[in-house]
């Protein structure tokens, strides 16, 4: 159980950036409402403008992203909440081993990186990229594009990491027709038609049966080039992946070789390693590509999601009770 203890007035951080590109006048409200009576409540627009306030409070809590500059220069920081998913450009080894508390979105990010994975698998598996590039030209390769459509009802989706993503991707699978497996480094029951969560090392099994492969898992060093030439190998033949979380945890190069090979049916992404991309990539030019410019993590719904968990998560730390959303530095999620 990991609890922290606000008993206090407290200085507290609110980063902008990506994921809440801007801190409402309605989120500060909230947030100054649930923090200890007297605290204070700064918002910075970006980095730079977080270091100023650093220099100008004495910062104990953060909301958003930081770096390793900045977290030199708030020597009693206690908790940082992320406004990120993946938090693996948090990992710096002077944060890792530090008692600052990481809190995040664990659990409440899932269902829009689930239909950005499921809208790039249907381009590929109906055709619908290659119409969307050709235009009207399209008509004149109905025929060729009708060969190669395929209808997901029946086939196999392996999900790898089963956290809100690989829920949320194998919900959306279930409606479609699909079967339903998974692997997890925590095995637990399975749900959305999946009996079981398999441990890691049945990842091969799972990569084996699977027509779509779905990557749902973070960032750490044990998923860094999961996917590789010995992991592709072991897929299906002419089966798809399905990636919406990192880019590293496959192989670019290894993923090229599989694609233009045969190997694999197809790639829907919406992340790659080395993002982003040079306009001369392959995987631009491959027609079983479909590619977005890792967009799936916009949704209306994100920032007051994260906003409330913090809000209430204000709540637990002055009653003494475990955080929501903990963050494992050790293990990167």
């Amino acid at each position: 159980m990991t609890t922290i203890t606000l008993d206090g007035p407290t200085n507290i951080l609110v980063i902008e950036g990506l994921t809440m590109a801007e801190a409402k006048p309605e989120f500060v409200a909230e947030i100054a409402a649930a923090a200890p009576e007297g605290s204070v409540v700064r918002v910075a627009k970006n980095l730079k403008e977080a270091a100023t306030a650093a220099e100008e409070l004495d910062v104990e809590v953060i909301l958003g992203f930081f770096n390793e500059r900045l977290f030199s220069a708030v020597p009693n920081l206690r908790w940082v909440h992320a406004t990120a998913s993946g938090v693996d450009s948090f990992m710096f080894d002077a944060f890792v081993n530090s008692d600052v508390v990481l809190t995040g979105e664990k659990g409440l990010v899932g269902g829009h990186l689930a239909d950005t994975g499921f809208g790039l698998l249907l381009a590929l598996t109906r055709q619908i990229h290659t119409a969307i590039k050709l235009g009207p030209d399209a008509w004149a390769h109905r025929v060729e594009m009708r060969m190669k459509e395929i209808e997901l009802d029946g086939l196999t989706m392996g999900v790898v990491g089963f956290g809100g993503t690989g829920r949320a991707m194998a919900r959306r699978a279930v409606a479609f027709g699909m079967n339903t497996i998974a692997v997890d480094e925590y095995p637990s029951p399975g749900e959305h038609g999946v009996e079981e969560v398999w441990p890691g090392d049945r990842l091969d099994e799972l990569l084996a049966t699977s027509d779509v492969v779905a990557l749902c898992c973070p960032l750490t060093p044990t998923t860094d080039k999961l996917i590789n030439a010995t992991t592709l190998a072991a897929m299906k033949p002419g089966s798809y992946v399905v990636n919406v979380t990192r880019g590293e945890i496959i192989d670019g190069d290894d993923l090229v070789a599989a694609l233009e090979s045969g190997h694999l049916g197809g790639a829907a992404l919406d992340v790659a390693p080395g993002e982003p991309l040079p306009a001369d990539h392959r995987l631009f030019q491959l027609d079983n590509v479909a590619m977005t410019p890792h967009t799936a993590g916009a949704s209306q719904h994100r920032a007051p999601r994260n906003v409330a968990r913090f809000v209430d998560n204000l709540g637990r730390a002055q009653r003494g009770e475990a955080l929501d959303g903990v963050v494992d530095k050790n293990v990167g999620f």
